[in-house]
C-alpha cells in the first residue's frame, strides 16, 4: 500500500510545519538544526518527502488544479461548461475572473505551489551546504529530487499563470514581497536545474530509491526537461502578444536540440518502454501498479484516502455498487465528436471514449447504462479496474499520471522532424501507431500511412493529431495547443465539428442517430450496435433502441465563451486574494 506523502520522519516535522497556506508567510526556524537534518540521509529524505505534501491539500492539486486545469480543448471538456454564471464553468470556458469563488482563497493552488517551492528551497540549500550530495549517493539522489520537484511546481505555475514570482532561495524578511519575473528567466533556471538533477538521480530500478514511479528517476527528469524545452521555445501569451520567446537561449534551434538529445537518451537507455497493450497499461494504472521502468515515468503520489483523480474523471458511478462505494466520476470527458474522429480499428478509441455510466444499483449491483450523445467519459479512469474498493466519500487515492513514455516518443518525433526532417521523426511516431493498431491492420494504418508523411508539415500535422488520440483525458493537450499556436483555431474547429455532428453533416453525415443495446451474459455489461459509422440496420428484437442525437447548440457553444478568443485567455488570472496580499507587487496582465 502506498505511503501517505507527508513529512514522515517526526523529528523533521518542525522544519516545515510553519510553512503557511499563504506563500508570503516565511517559515520559522527548524526545531532541529539544518546541519543535522541535511547531513543525514534518513532525516533529509523526510524533509524532501515533505516537498510533496502540498500536492494533496484540498485546494491544491488534489481538489483544484488537477480537476480544473487543462480544459477545454479540441479533445476534452468539462461536462458542466454550459452552466451560466458558474465559477467552475468559468475556469474552463476561458472566462475566469480574479475573484473566482472556486479559486480565490488563501489556501489555493497558487499558495500551495509556493509552499512546495519554499520547502524545496530549504532542502536544496541544506543539502548543498551540509550534505555533500554527489552522484551515486543517497544525498545526491535527494538533491536531484528536490530540484525536480521545485521544477514541477514552477512548470505548473507558469502553465496556469504565465509570468510568476521567481523564488529560488528560502524567503527572508527582505524577500517577503516580490514582483513577477519573466517566465523566460524561470524556464532557463529550471532547464539548468534539471540538467544537474539528471546527473544525480538514478535510472528506473538502478537503485532502491528508483523502483517506484512515485520517486524521481533519470528517465523522468530527462523527459520532463525535454517537455520544458519545447514549452519554453514554443508560442505562448506574453503581455504584449502571443509569440515565441525572443531570448536566443530559448530559440527553437537550441531547445529542440536539447529536447531531442534528452529524449534519445531515454529511448536509447532501454530503461522505459511502452506497455504492449494500450488497455493493459491503463488497467495497470488503475490497479496502482507502481513499478518503475515501464511506461509511467512519474506520478503525483496520493495516499489511499487522498486524491481525486477517479473522483473527478472516472466513468461515472451513480451509486454505491459492486465496484465502488463512491458514487462519483464523470465531471469531464472527451468531446462527443472525438470517438468518431478515431479510426475504428484504433485500440485507443474504446479505452479513451466511453458512452455509458453505471446506473443506480439494485441490491448493490449496478449495470452499464448509455448516457447521451454529448456525454462521454474518460475510459482511462475506471473504478471497475481497481483492485481496491474505494470507501471514502471524497477521495480515491489513485495517483495522477504526470508523464509517460509515449510523450517522450512524441517529443522526439516533433524535434527530429524540425531539425532533421520527417524520415528521422518517423520511427518514434511509428512506435506509438504500432501499439495502437493490431498487426493485421498495420500494413495500411501504419506502413501506408507513413508513406504519405513526406514533408515536415505533413509529419507535424500527424504528430498533432496523434497527440490528441494518445493523451485525451490526461490534461496535457491545452499546453501543447498553446505552444503550437493552435489553441484558438483548434477550439473554433472543434465547435464546427460538434455542430456538424449535431446536424449529421460533413464528416459526420454517416454517424448513426440510433444505438441498439443489450446486456451480455454477465447482465451488467453492454453490447452496443450503432456506434460505428454505417451501423444503421436494426440488429434484432433482443436489442433495445436509444436515440443518439441530443447534442444542442448550447452544448456546442459552451466549449469556450461566445465572444472570447481563447488565445487572449491562455492563462488564469492571479486570484484577487494574492494581488491584495502582495503589498502592491503583483498585478494581472492580459486585460484581467
Amino acid at each position: 500500500m502506498k505511503k501517505i506523502l507527508i513529512i514522515i520522519i517526526g523529528i523533521t516535522t518542525g522544519l516545515f510545519t510553519s510553512c503557511q497556506e499563504d506563500f508570503l508567510e516565511a517559515p520559522a526556524k527548524s526545531t532541529l538544526d539544518e546541519s543535522i537534518i541535511f547531513s543525514n540521509a534518513g532525516l533529509a529524505k523526510g524533509a524532501v518527502d515533505g516537498i510533496k505534501e502540498p500536492f494533496g491539500q484540498t485546494n491544491s492539486y488534489r481538489g483544484r488544479f488537477i480537476p480544473f486545469y487543462g480544459f477545454n480543448t479540441d479533445a476534452e471538456w468539462n461536462l458542466n461548461s454550459d452552466k451560466e454564471n458558474d465559477a467552475q464553468a468559468d475556469l474552463m470556458i476561458y472566462d475566469a475572473k480574479p475573484n473566482n469563488s472556486q479559486m480565490n482563497t488563501e489556501n489555493n493552488a497558487w499558495s500551495q505551489m509556493y509552499t512546495g517551492i519554499e520547502r524545496a528551497n530549504i532542502c536544496i540549500r541544506g543539502l548543498r551546504t551540509f550534505g555533500n550530495p554527489e552522484p551515486g549517493t543517497e544525498l545526491g539522489q535527494l538533491l536531484g529530487e528536490a530540484l525536480t520537484l521545485r521544477a514541477i511546481y514552477y512548470a505548473d505555475l507558469m502553465k496556469a499563470w504565465g509570468d510568476v514570482p521567481a523564488r529560488f532561495e528560502p524567503i527572508n524578511s527582505e524577500t517577503l514581497y516580490i514582483a513577477k519575473s519573466s517566465r523566460d528567466i524561470i524556464y532557463k533556471q529550471l532547464i539548468a536545474d534539471l540538467g544537474e538533477a539528471s546527473t544525480l538521480v538514478a535510472w528506473p530500478n538502478e537503485t532502491s530509491s528508483t523502483t517506484t514511479v512515485e520517486r524521481i528517476n533519470k528517465a523522468f527528469v530527462k523527459g520532463f526537461r525535454a517537455r520544458l524545452a519545447m514549452v519554453a521555445s514554443g508560442f505562448q501569451q506574453y503581455p504584449d502578444a502571443v509569440r515565441r520567446s525572443t531570448d536566443p537561449e530559448l530559440s527553437v534551434a537550441a531547445m529542440y536540440q536539447l529536447a531531442l538529445s534528452e529524449c534519445r537518451d531515454v529511448i536509447n537507455s532501454g530503461k522505459a518502454s511502452l506497455e504492449p497493450s494500450f488497455q493493459d497499461f491503463w488497467m495497470k494504472y488503475n490497479q496502482e501498479n507502481l513499478t518503475a521502468g515501464g511506461e509511467s515515468l512519474w506520478e503525483i503520489p496520493f495516499a489511499d484516502g487522498r486524491g481525486r483523480v477517479l473522483f473527478s474523471f472516472a466513468v461515472r458511478h451513480n451509486g454505491s455498487d459492486q465496484y465502488t462505494a463512491q458514487p462519483r466520476g464523470g465531471n469531464a470527458g472527451p468531446l462527443p465528436n472525438l470517438f468518431y474522429d478515431y479510426d475504428e480499428t484504433d485500440s485507443r478509441r474504446d479505452v479513451s471514449c466511453v458512452p455509458y455510466g453505471w446506473g443506480t444499483p439494485i441490491n448493490g449491483i449496478a449495470k452499464q447504462e448509455l448516457v447521451n450523445s454529448y456525454t462521454w467519459y474518460f475510459g482511462k479512469y475506471r473504478y471497475e479496474w481497481m483492485k481496491r474498493f474505494v470507501t471514502s466519500t471524497n477521495d480515491d487515492g489513485v495517483n495522477f499520471m504526470y508523464m509517460r513514455y509515449s510523450e517522450v516518443l512524441l517529443i522526439a518525433a516533433e524535434a527530429a522532424n524540425e531539425l532533421e526532417g520527417p524520415a528521422s521523426a518517423a520511427p518514434y511516431l511509428r512506435e506509438i501507431r504500432n501499439r495502437a493498431f493490431a498487426p493485421a491492420d498495420r500494413p495500411i494504418k501504419v506502413d501506408a500511412y507513413f508513406n504519405t508523411l513526406t514533408t515536415k508539415q505533413s509529419m507535424f500535422d500527424a504528430i498533432v493529431k496523434e497527440h490528441k488520440f494518445e493523451f485525451v483525458g490526461e490534461m496535457t493537450r491545452k499546453q501543447a495547443l498553446i505552444r503550437w499556436n493552435l489553441l484558438g483555431s483548434n477550439l473554433a474547429e472543434a465547435k464546427v465539428k460538434m455542430a456538424n455532428l449535431k446536424n449529421r453533416t460533413g464528416d459526420y453525415a454517416d454517424v448513426p442517430t440510433t444505438l441498439y443495446y443489450k446486456y451480455k451474459a454477465d447482465n451488467e455489461t453492454l453490447e452496443i450496435y450503432g456506434l460505428n459509422r454505417g451501423e444503421t440496420t436494426d440488429p434484432g428484437p433482443e436489442y433495445t433502441a436509444k436515440t443518439w442525437n441530443a447534442l444542442t447548440d448550447i452544448k456546442v457553444n459552451s466549449l469556450f465563451k461566445t465572444g472570447v478568443n481563447p488565445d487572449n485567455r491562455q492563462f488564469w488570472p492571479i486570484w484577487q486574494v494574492f494581488i491584495d496580499g502582495s503589498n502592491g507587487k503583483l498585478v494581472n496582465d492580459y486585460n484581467y
